[in-house]
């Protein structure tokens, strides 16, 4: 084996490390363990920060880099920004930093408008995701022909932040924002934040089942497969993989909240 092929194969076995403004981004977690069983997984939430979508673009830049300098200290091999808003605000400027393989989030504009029927879609995301340069150039190249519907949802990563799946507060959020994509006859609807999937089925519950719903996570978990197979990154068959958690949470139920959300016990460390 050649001293190239060696590091190669090394480097393999280094885990993929994920994050998001919080613990919506283990939507994506779950998509990319799914697919990539044999990969080591590590995700950062940065919670104390949540949401990403009040802050600046310099502020959402600097806490990217502080958790690509933190994940990359824990030898990953790739970095996956599981959050729309800081793969629009920070993305070019962590792959301008940094030599891995960086993977992004973008609200799925593309797929929404290849599936409606009447031509309607509706967008379902943050304020920062929706004002960003990358949400209006996917408005302009797959929009053209349809009727895209934004909605802002304020407060609602907040209370998933919490754990309030099923509240009245988040039920309540759930049906103020959906009922103008409804008025305006939309019948695809995009989860453009990575903790919506989270209340899918409570959304789709208030759309009603003739409504459906895009999920951009198992795109992204597919880019990051193509991403890591083409640089010869690919993880051996394992017989036993690690998924770690860091949160800098400051509320009590920090863990249960990642427990509830990952579906089983999980390594949870302060970050």
């Amino acid at each position: 084996m050649t001293l190239m092929n060696s590091l190669m194969a090394q480097s393999a076995q280094c885990p993929v490390g994920v994050f998001d403004s919080g613990v919506g981004g283990i939507s994506v977690l779950r998509h990319i363990h799914a697919l990539l069983p044999d990969e080591n997984l590590l995700y950062m939430a940065d919670s104390q920060y949540a949401p990403y979508g009040n802050k600046t673009r310099a502020e959402i830049e600097a806490r990217c880099f502080v958790i690509a300098d933190f994940l990359i200290a824990q030898g990953v091999k790739a970095i996956v920004v599981a959050c729309n808003t800081a793969t629009a605000a920070a993305i070019d400027a962590m792959r301008a930093r940094y030599a891995l393989p960086i993977i992004g989030m973008e609200p799925a504009v593309k797929p929404a408008a290849a599936a409606t029927k009447n031509g309607v879609i509706g967008v379902l995301a943050t304020s920062g995701t929706l004002k960003s340069a990358q949400f209006a150039a996917l408005l302009e190249s797959y929009g053209r022909n349809v009727k895209v519907v934004t909605q802002a949802c304020v407060g609602l990563v907040e209370c998933i932040e919490r754990g309030e799946l099923e509240s009245e507060c988040t039920l309540a959020l759930i049906r103020q924002y959906c009922q103008p994509l409804l008025d305006e006859g939309v019948d695809t609807i995009v989860l453009g934040c990575t903790h919506y999937p989270f209340v899918k089925a409570n959304i789709q519950a208030i759309v009603g089942c003739h409504v459906g719903l895009i999920d951009t996570g198992d795109s992204v978990a597919k880019q990051l497969q193509k991403r890591l197979l083409t640089l010869g990154l690919l993880a051996d068959k394992q017989a036993h993989t690690t998924v770690k958690f860091w949160t800098n949470s400051q509320a009590d139920n920090a863990k249960q909240v990642i427990e509830t959300l990952w579906g089983e016990p999980a390594e949870v460390k302060v970050f």
